[in-house]
């Protein structure tokens, strides 16, 4: 088999090594000039939100001796490492785009160039295309606008009044980085809102808890790891800020040892959902009117995969039903990895995914019928919206020491069939 790999993010990475170890040709696209995807350029302060022995590849665990939450320097160095290691490198071309697929399977790149494949992996990340709020809000605002995916240092709020929208870990960390910088306390804006865990509960990283528990079923697990952390920081509203819109392992938790401090400290402070702009000034839904400076939308990401047509898309990107979140289920030579949300760490996530796809394409293992792949993800996504609800990316979600273990066992039972 001669498969495409779209991307050389961590995703793309794992993918291309699982194909050359099981014999398959592959070339890989990156549109970079280095391995890494998000990581080669993410913002100054980024650091994992998972621990470091929860974030590595099984074939390539991080150092010992790294901190348990390395920055992002250190993981850009981390798959540049696991590239060369493994001698992937002379498998990617950097510097290119593709700009079109089309089965099957014609690859061609942003220099008009075409090339002809067996298969095609989808691993172009989903973290890059900037969802902004919509319909947006009313009035107008007459100072800078910017989303998270473009800031890189806290150079910009200096002096400014700076309000923040979101809830999520760009958020976190964009608040308190603007908070020793901006003009008066940094304002941080949210609809709705998360679980804040800190990156250590009772002297271990938190998410090892998670994987101390992982056998129970999640509903049990929910209960544990909301006790323990009540105990051990209160609830967000003890913080000002709004409850949570699901229970823990129901919304995805944000991961930061430093908001909650600077939120106690005066210099984040909690604001509601926005009402409406009104040119140097924001008013919000508790009728609270703040003049600001900068805005920073915080607000998410969108799933893009602009050279795929939406016959294999889809109207929904984010909803396009997979077979165990990797196999397109028209024609399982179209796979994905990476096209997943999960609720820890996303390198072990991607290694699995890539190793199920490979096992497929390098005919070790064998999909079981069409019409039973549909029933299976038909399940998947029912199970899901039960627990995530019908708005919150249920295709996408994973749990990820459940899905991991899944995934493990599939491409055990695959072959024998």
């Amino acid at each position: 088999m001669r498969v495409a790999v779209i991307g050389a993010g961590a995703a793309g990475l794992a993918t291309l090594k699982a194909l050359l170890d099981t014999g398959c040709e592959a070339v890989g696209y990156e549109q970079r000039d280095r391995p890494g995807g998000l990581w080669t350029d993410a913002y100054a302060s980024l650091h994992l939100n998972t621990s470091r022995g929860r974030t590595g590849f099984a074939d390539l665990p991080m150092p010992a001796d790294w901190p348990d939450y390395p920055s992002a320097a250190r993981v850009a160095g981390y798959l540049a490492d696991y590239a060369g290691r493994f001698g992937l490198t002379p498998h990617i071309r950097y510097g290119t785009t593709v700009t079109r697929v089309e089965p099957s399977w014609a690859v061609t790149t942003g220099d008009g160039g075409t090339e002809q494949f067996d298969a095609v992996v989808v691993a172009n990340g989903h973290n890059w295309s900037p969802r902004l709020p919509s319909p947006g809000y009313p009035g107008t605002f007459d100072g800078v606008q910017m989303h998270a995916h473009d800031y890189r240092t806290p150079d910009v709020f200096r002096d400014r009044r700076v309000l923040v929208v979101g809830m999520g870990n760009s958020a976190m960390d964009i608040a308190v980085d603007a908070s020793h910088v901006a003009r008066g306390p940094v304002l941080l804006s949210a609809r709705r809102g998360v679980h804040i865990v800190p990156k250590y509960l009772f002297g271990r990283p938190a998410d090892a808890t998670g994987g101390a528990i992982a056998g129970l079923p999640w509903r049990v697990r929910q209960r544990i790891a909301e006790t323990m952390l009540r105990v051990a920081v209160g609830t967000p509203q003890r913080y000002g800020l709004p409850a949570p819109s699901g229970g823990l392992f129901q919304n995805h938790p944000t991961v930061s040892d430093t908001i909650l401090h600077r939120i106690t400290h005066g210099e984040v402070v909690p604001r509601p959902g926005i009402d409406r702009l009104d040119g140097a000034k924001v008013v919000f839904t508790d009728q609270t009117i703040d003049a600001v400076d900068v805005i920073v939308w915080a607000t998410g990401y969108r799933v893009h995969i602009p050279f795929l047509s939406p016959k294999w898309l889809g109207p929904d990107p984010e909803a396009l039903p997979l077979y165990h979140r990797v196999f397109h289920l028209d024609d399982p030579t179209l796979a994905f990895v990476g096209l997943m949300q999960s609720t820890g760490a996303a390198f072990p996530v991607v290694e699995v995914q890539a190793k199920l796809a490979a096992a497929y394409l390098a005919g070790a293992y064998a999909l079981p019928p069409a019409a039973v792949r549909r029933r299976a993800t038909d399940r998947a996504l029912h199970a899901a919206v039960r627990r995530w609800g019908p708005h919150a990316r249920p295709h996408m979600r994973v749990d990820f020491d459940r899905y991991v273990a899944d995934l493990n066992r599939e491409i055990a039972r695959g072959g024998p069939r």
